[in-house]
């Protein structure tokens, strides 16, 4: 019962401020306002708080643009724990522009979609996320191409790393910072998760979305750990798939840092 009622009150809560904020955003987006990047934020911060996820943050994004978070993808609610560490958008596969709920919140959210399958889509993809990366807003990518099950990190696919490549075209550095990012679920309701219980926060693709999501809502207490790695600098000499294996290198080992309390 109260499990359920926690249910009700998240969901409520999310559902008003979504109602409340949506015009806003909206005409933000429409306008160019700065504040576009600051509502979804503030979304999300409130998401965190209503839901009971409780945010640990070791090192620091880093501070200078164009900027590349790369990151191990685990679950839907990565998108909420790292949202509410700073203003940033992300790239997602297309079919979650047309998921209920989610697709409305990922397109407030400024999300660049791309169709991972479409190769021949690839270079046009990379050209919308280099654009982004050079009017300042810091993205985030799921290297992986899927989720995990939150106890290791899969093979990084390379193709959008391109964007960082062709962001170089605007970056009046000459450079563009990648990031490695590592995000851990580490307990649930004070317990800590092991390799077995991973999955209360963990969403692989062959779980149904609404029994998961319902839950960990009832879960009412996850913690979640999120680790930046030192930023790799990306320049016109730098190979794609040499950088995509380094920031691979890093968010595996920062992710099984963080698993073993030793972020």
């Amino acid at each position: 019962m109260i499990a359920r009622l926690r249910v009700a009150f998240v969901a409520s809560v999310l559902v008003a401020q979504t109602l409340l904020l949506w015009p806003l955003q909206a005409l933000a987006m429409r306008r160019g306002w700065p504040l576009q990047r600051k509502l979804p934020h503030l979304w999300h911060v409130v998401a965190c708080h209503v839901a009971g996820v409780k945010v640990t943050v070791v090192g620091k994004p880093a501070s200078g643009r164009p900027l590349l978070l790369v990151s191990n993808h685990q679950s839907w609610s990565d998108i909420m724990v790292l949202g509410r560490v700073m203003p940033l958008s992300f790239i997602a596969k297309a079919e979650v522009s047309s998921w209920p709920a989610f697709g409305l919140l990922a397109k407030l959210q400024r999300t660049v979609f791309v169709e991972r399958e479409a190769r021949g889509r690839t270079g046009r993809h990379a050209s919308q996320i280099a654009e982004r990366l050079s009017e300042g807003d810091a993205m985030v990518l799921f290297a992986e191409g899927t989720t995990s099950d939150g106890n290791e990190v899969l093979p990084f696919r390379t193709a959008l790393f391109g964007a960082a490549q062709m962001a170089l075209r605007d970056s009046t550095s000459g450079s563009v910072l990648v990031q490695p990012v590592a995000v851990a679920y580490t307990h649930a309701s004070g317990l800590p998760l092991g390799r077995y219980h991973r999955p209360v926060a963990a969403w692989p693709g062959d779980v149904e979305l609404a029994p998961h999501l319902l839950g960990f809502l009832k879960e009412g207490a996850i913690d979640a750990t999120v680790v930046f790695g030192e930023p790799l600098t990306f320049t016109g000499a730098s190979d794609r798939k040499a950088v995509a294996r380094s920031a691979e290198e890093t968010v595996r080992r920062l992710l099984a840092g963080a698993l073993a309390g030793r972020p």
